[in-house]
């Protein structure tokens, strides 16, 4: 509606919150089903949203719209080589966002999805090429968290789930911390409160064999053994 606010900030319960010191006014709303339904509105308008994971607050765009996805980048201020990771709502998602999903993958989300596993695979064709940061690879996750997984479902896509700060920055572990980094670039923070944990998930590559850790996480190496080959950690990524 020219001139007007948009359809889903009409239907968010919440209270508008201003910070006379950061400079910025946004819509923190409490995390429930009538907020994710107004959250999913704003997402199919191309707008961002922040909402609560099982490890840190996610920045949500449709992984299918361009224009959205390029916009995490900016919000973030995050190299658009650095591709985004993916949030899917279901397995039935793999085939959507990966062209090829190896038995490995598929033994790996039996054991640790829900949860915090990041798995990169080779990326589907449809995605925009803003996403994997040009590249040919995809890293993908199900969180256990109700919230992203109602917005994918919601949608009817994939989101993207990088952690809801600017890059390099504090780890968002609060709504609060969502607000002061990022101000009103994003549309809402649907406020779940404080995250369970700090720590991020573990990413995990499968186009190399033996499978490689990109980032040391929540999920041991030990653990991951059990299900797949994975080559020695080194560097920061040993645990």
């Amino acid at each position: 509606m020219p001139g007007g606010s948009p359809a889903w900030s009409h239907a968010i319960h919440s209270r508008q919150l201003s910070s006379p010191t950061d400079g910025f006014t946004m819509l923190r709303v409490p995390d429930n089903k009538a907020n994710r339904m107004a959250a999913v509105e704003a997402l199919r308008q191309g707008r961002a949203v922040a909402y609560p994971t099982d490890t840190l607050y996610g920045l949500g765009a449709n992984a299918f719209d361009a224009k959205a996805v390029d916009a995490i980048f900016s919000i973030k201020g995050r190299p658009r080589t650095q591709g985004l990771p993916l949030l899917i709502a279901s397995l039935a998602d793999l085939d959507r966002v990966a062209s090829d999903v190896p038995s490995e993958a598929l033994a790996l989300a039996e054991r640790f999805w829900p949860g915090m596993l990041t798995i990169v695979l080779r990326c589907h064709s449809a995605l925009p090429g803003a996403v994997t940061g040009g590249g040919e690879t995809v890293g993908i996750r199900m969180s256990s968290h109700p919230a992203p997984r109602a917005l994918i479902t919601g949608l009817g896509a994939p989101i993207t789930g990088t952690s809801a700060n600017y890059h390099a920055s504090l780890n968002p572990t609060t709504p609060v911390e969502v607000e002061r980094q990022l101000g009103d670039d994003v549309a809402m923070v649907l406020d779940g409160g404080p995250c369970a944990t700090s720590v991020p998930s573990t990413v995990l590559d499968l186009t190399f064999t033996p499978a490689r850790i990109v980032r040391a996480g929540a999920i041991p190496v030990k653990q991951l053994r059990e299900v797949v080959a994975v080559a020695e950690p080194s560097g920061a990524n040993a645990p």
